[in-house]
């Protein structure tokens, strides 16, 4: 059965202060757009707690999923110009393949839960399953705008994302060491943030991107621009994504979330107004229309009702978010890392409940890393094509990449309350606070 491929009478182009503009050429991409399931995303945060950090990270997983929808479009015209199949498994682009590509793109990230990463340590979502689940859920109108093309397109576009679909250029147009979704979101958070770490040139790497039969390689005139990337990808993650107030805030999000589920698991939201939308997550029985009706604006009005809220842990909680006070934060090694359980009774010792108002955070990103197919999650390489067709993998042939190969950069951080640093006066617990800030020197616990 051949697909249903519908043009849009006339292109139609959104713009974006990234890409300039956004061209949308078939019906069902624009309808994807329209749902109110995509439509949801405008309401959930690209960068999660990041903006009480960098104030112009106000940008949604929305922005950011047509910024990856418009790079997979790029990358396609580029391989059905410069690359089209002549033979079937030749290795080269077969552009049957485009919809299915786009629609993976456009979509990658619908499955995305409250504040993203942080809610879903709380409550053990995974939003790569959510975005399977979304996508072929008889339910939503995703899915019927998909069914649409085809019967078994849903499961096509799902395949894509879930890293089974067989064609191995479409998976890795959307997921692999260098891809739509992170240039995107390289680019996007950069330029939200304000910083310029993540630029580097897009255009001159979407020049040299080519397809093989094992999926997507670069023209070795190009391999600058991909050690660019690489670079840009590292400092991000060293300056914007593990930034350390951040993540304090992140904490503090945690942590209340923390409270709120065990209040409620023990009975004690009754007297007050219920968080329902929250429940299905308390009792670990979440629908995918329970999913759905959570963005950040939800969980938001809910900490603002439990800023009255009689536990005093809970209402207080609330307010350090609403308010931006993040929890402070100190470097731990394995050397140190003995004194925790010490730093965390001084901080009961003073009145706060060392099990919501202590934490530890680490952060740990693999900059690049070459293929291991040993590993549990090996990573695809990134393959530079030579003049007569052969291959080599970057970092054997860039020694700035093979600096960064397989070294996993690790921020272990011990969190606790901004007070438990400023000295007090006629305090009840003066030794404590004195004992705690001796263990603190230049932002490390010694």
């Amino acid at each position: 059965m051949s697909d249903n491929i519908e043009m849009l009478p006339r292109e139609k182009v959104f713009r974006d202060p990234i890409h300039n503009y956004i061209h949308i050429q078939h019906k069902v991409i624009l309808d994807l757009i329209n749902t109110k399931e995509f439509q949801r995303l405008r309401r959930v945060k690209q960068l999660g707690t990041a903006s009480f950090t960098f104030q112009g990270a106000e940008h949604s997983r929305f922005t950011h999923c047509m910024g990856v929808y418009e790079i997979t479009r790029q990358i396609c015209d580029n391989f059905q110009r410069n690359y089209p199949t002549k033979i079937p498994g030749d290795g080269l682009w077969d552009d049957n393949e485009r919809l299915v590509a786009l629609c993976a793109a456009l979509l990658h990230d619908v499955g995305h839960g409250a504040y993203s990463h942080t809610f879903e340590h709380i409550f053990n979502t995974d939003h790569e399953m959510w975005t399977q689940n979304i996508i072929t859920s008889p339910e939503t109108e995703i899915n019927h705008v998909l069914r649409q093309v085809a019967d078994d397109f849903p499961e096509r576009v799902a395949g894509v994302i879930a890293h089974t679909y067989p064609n191995p250029q479409v998976v890795q147009m959307i997921s692999s060491q260098i891809d739509a979704d992170r240039m995107d979101y390289l680019l996007r958070d950069a330029y939200f943030t304000g910083t310029k770490y993540g630029m580097f040139d897009l255009t001159r790497i979407l020049r040299v991107m080519r397809p093989y039969q094992g999926g997507i390689a670069f023209d070795k005139d190009g391999m600058h621009a991909v050690e660019d990337y690489v670079l840009s990808r590292f400092q991000m993650y060293q300056q914007v994504y593990f930034h350390p107030v951040s993540r304090g805030m992140e904490v503090v999000l945690t942590k209340l979330l923390q409270r709120a589920k065990d209040l409620y698991e023990h009975n004690h939201m009754n007297d007050f107004e219920m968080p329902s939308l929250l429940i299905p997550f308390f009792e670990n029985h979440v629908s995918i229309d329970d999913y759905l009706l959570l963005d950040d604006g939800v969980l938001n009005t809910y900490f603002i009702l439990w800023q009255s809220y009689p536990d005093e842990i809970l209402k207080d909680l609330a307010y350090r978010f609403l308010s931006r006070k993040p929890f402070k934060s100190s470097e731990y090694t394995n050397k140190t890392k003995h004194l925790l359980p010490q730093l965390a009774e001084m901080v009961e010792n003073v009145g706060f409940d060392k099990n919501y108002y202590t934490a530890t955070n680490t952060s740990y990103d693999l900059p690049y890393d070459v293929y291991n197919p040993n590993s549990n999650k090996s990573r695809t390489q990134i393959e530079i094509m030579q003049d007569d067709g052969s291959l080599i993998e970057l970092s054997t042939i860039s020694r700035l990449v093979n600096s960064l190969t397989g070294k996993i950069l690790r921020d272990e951080r011990f969190y606790f309350p901004k007070s438990m640093l400023i000295k007090q006066s006629d305090d009840l617990f003066n030794d404590d606070y004195a004992k705690f800030q001796e263990h603190i020197h230049n932002d490390q616990i010694v």
